[in-house]
């Protein structure tokens, strides 16, 4: 089973290394970060998602850029290659907006954040809630590089100016979307991209699934206050795999529960974006971390 792991607890790197390497996630307790925020945070998104598709409408954009992402523009399934409906969500997506001279690298990655004036205070919100998950991220590839006997700033120094991506998901009711299409979810089934994901999620029917080892879909656990953590492909493959990068899903709506609606808040935590990402064993080529990332995002862009 997934397990639940206090950061201020005994033998937390050892654990950490069992985790990744047969599930890829794990649930965190002591990570510091207020429920009291985390509410806010969610409560303002509410009001934002809320507002008419016409106010919505002037913040649209697309996958990797910043504003809402309406529904229709996304299906996760496409980056492992299964063509699936669009996902049966609305977004409001922020991230790293402080550019590093390289103007490429500056316009893919480093764009200006949107802040809706409709809902004024979801800028000061989400900015607060950012920073606790940029210092809980490198706090986390802390434990990772312990986990792995290495260098305890192995990660952290290739992150000093890292690429991350902030979503705030809502997945509407039943009774708003009415029956999904065959094979269409609230997020299709895919891995994540960059080294770590933090999740905070509430609890529903039409929840996250983990698939397993075992090739079975379980439900992910659910603890009150914990957070959810997965590593994505670029961590899954800078350990020689030795750490699992795991498939995932979030069920569509279901019929018992029609009026479910459910908010959740991602943070996508990479790299500094000219990293270069060389496997710590086996012979797998390198990767440049920004373009590896890149072509993951357009393949689930629709």
């Amino acid at each position: 089973m997934i397990p639940v792991i206090d950061l201020q607890g005994e033998s937390v790197p050892e654990r950490v290394d069992a985790a990744l390497r047969e599930f890829g996630f794990l649930l965190i307790t002591g990570h510091g970060v207020p429920a009291e925020l985390r509410s806010d945070v969610r409560r303002a998104a509410k009001r934002f998602f809320a507002l008419p598709g016409e106010a919505k409408e002037r913040y649209a954009a697309t996958v990797g850029e910043r504003g809402w992402l309406p529904p229709g523009v996304e299906a996760n399934g496409y980056a492992e290659g299964t063509p699936t409906p669009p996902d049966l969500k609305e977004t409001f997506a922020v991230g790293a907006d402080q550019p590093i001279g390289h103007p490429r690298i500056d316009r893919e990655w480093f764009l200006q954040n949107v802040w809706p004036p409709e809902v004024p205070e979801l800028e000061s919100l989400v900015t607060a809630y950012l920073t606790q998950m940029r210092a809980l991220a490198d706090r986390l590839l802390l434990i990772c590089a312990r986990a792995l006997g290495i260098e305890e700033d192995f990660f952290t120094s290739r992150a000093d100016h890292p690429t991350f991506t902030m979503n705030i998901n809502r997945y509407p009711p039943l009774s708003q979307v009415g029956p999904p299409e065959p094979g269409q979810f609230r997020i299709g089934p895919h891995t994540d991209f960059g080294t770590v994901t933090i999740l905070d999620r509430q609890l529903g029917v039409g929840g996250l699934q983990v698939f397993t080892l075992d090739g079975e879909w379980i439900d992910a656990p659910y603890v009150p206050d914990a957070l959810t953590i997965n590593i994505g492909d670029l961590l899954a493959r800078w350990t020689g795999e030795r750490w699992r990068s795991t498939r995932h899903r979030v069920l569509p709506p279901d019929p018992s529960a029609p009026d479910e609606e459910l908010v959740s808040l991602i943070y996508f935590y990479e790299c500094n974006p000219l990293t270069e990402v060389v496997p710590l064993i086996g012979d797998a080529e390198p990767v440049v971390a920004s373009d590896y990332l890149m072509e993951k995002l357009r393949a689930i862009t629709l």
